[in-house]
């Protein structure tokens, strides 16, 4: 009689039988929709390849907290701590009780509150600790209360976290450079990404969309607020719809200035469609012919990864962590910084034109993204540096 083997949750790859496995516990100060908030289920789902045990706790409900089911599918129930603000009394004795009761081998902190709270509680409990920054860093935004708060998070990073993580590279520059820590306690790691299974083929959900097979479809997927280039986007288009009569764009997304971007793209017509905040962005992407970022400043973008994973072409700013994804000419299209029409129209022009220059794109886009930005490479590359800071811990005899 033989036993099937356990069916893992969606997307979970499976252990590494030589790898002894590893408790982290990561804290982060919301399960709303963001990119942050989202990888935590891409991490689950590489985790157990690097031997990883992962459990998740969130600080407060934000929006329904979207982000938990996404991490349930993947075999990780997360549990609330119940803190809404920074200053809170019982924050820290809450925290460390979680903490306490789940004891893990390593504590990884992630958006602020989380890295007040969980780091002094981690150091409290004699359990080693890591905060990743999701951000490009800055001296001072010009609001004196979140520069309190920044100054304050990088004090308790500095004092109770093993290692200080950054998404890139430039995100790495960025922060030294601000000068809220020291060179040698900074460290770069990639993300990786684990993309829910798309719903649809890329031609079942264009004709939902309403988009005819002859259709060039074009797309930008960003929170609607001034710095992400809709407006060079839009203004790019509106040179090219004469070459390009049955150029289409999809605007993804949701955010504060939707009424301005609602008024931008109106010239546009039936040309432009505003979809909303979607859950299917790894689907819409498959879908697009070219996917466009022309923003102003990103750490580490992952719809750039999620790009990728569809072998979707883009065309993006040459700013932040962007080239560490995109190899301009190479598996993508780079755009000087800051982006403007005049230099994103010639090169979607170009890949308008050519579909065996967007295919090229594309396929080296995949190939880059198997390389370097799955979930399961994202998850070994953590790995080494929990055992990194465990073996120090264990030679300093802490």
């Amino acid at each position: 009689m033989t036993c099937a083997e356990p069916t893992l949750p969606a997307g979970r790859v499976p252990p590494d039988p030589a790898m002894a496995d590893l408790r982290v516990h990561a804290l982060i100060d919301s399960l709303t929709w963001g990119g942050a908030e989202s990888l935590l289920a891409d991490l689950a789902s590489g985790a157990p390849a690097a031997g990883i045990e992962l459990t998740v706790g969130y600080m407060q409900e934000v929006d329904g907290s979207p982000n938990a089911a996404r991490l349930r599918a993947r075999g990780v129930e997360p549990e609330l701590v119940g803190i809404a603000r920074l200053v809170e009394p019982s924050a820290l004795r809450r925290t460390r009780a979680q903490l306490a009761r789940i004891r893990p081998d390593v504590v990884h902190t992630h958006l602020g509150v989380a890295d007040v709270h969980g780091g002094l509680a981690a150091r409290s409990l004699g359990i080693p600790s890591l905060s990743t920054i999701h951000l490009m860093a800055q001296r001072s935004s010009g609001d004196r209360r979140r520069d309190v708060k920044e100054r304050l998070t990088a004090a308790v990073r500095r004092r109770t976290a093993a290692r200080v993580i950054t998404v890139s590279e430039a995100a790495r520059r960025s922060y030294v450079d601000a000068g809220w820590d020291r060179p040698d306690h900074v460290v770069t790691v990639h993300n990786g990404i684990a993309p829910d299974p798309p719903a649809g083929a890329p031609a079942a959900l264009r004709a939902e969309l309403g988009l005819a097979p002859e259709d060039l479809v074009i797309g930008i997927v960003a929170v609607l607020r001034p710095g992400k280039g809709h407006d060079v986007l839009v203004e790019a288009v509106q040179r090219l719809l004469p070459r390009f009569p049955r150029l289409r764009v999809l605007v993804i997304g949701d955010g504060p200035a939707l009424p301005q971007i609602r008024e931008l793209v109106a010239p546009l017509g039936d040309a432009a469609r505003l979809l909303g905040h979607r859950s299917d962005v790894p689907a819409l992407l498959g879908a697009l012919d070219v996917l466009l970022h022309p923003t102003l400043q990103d750490a580490f973008p992952t719809v750039l990864l999620e790009a990728g994973e569809a072998g979707t072409p883009v065309i993006a700013t040459a700013v932040g962590g962007i080239p560490e994804i995109v190899e301009d000419g190479v598996s993508g299209l780079l755009l000087p910084s800051p982006p403007s029409a005049d230099a994103l129209a010639p090169l979607l022009e170009r890949l308008l034109a050519d579909g065996d220059e967007r295919a090229r794109l594309g396929a080296a886009a995949r190939a880059r993204f198997d390389a370097h930005f799955t979930a399961a490479a994202w998850a070994s590359r953590l790995r080494e540096l929990y055992d990194e800071v465990l073996a120090e811990r264990s030679l300093s005899g802490r």
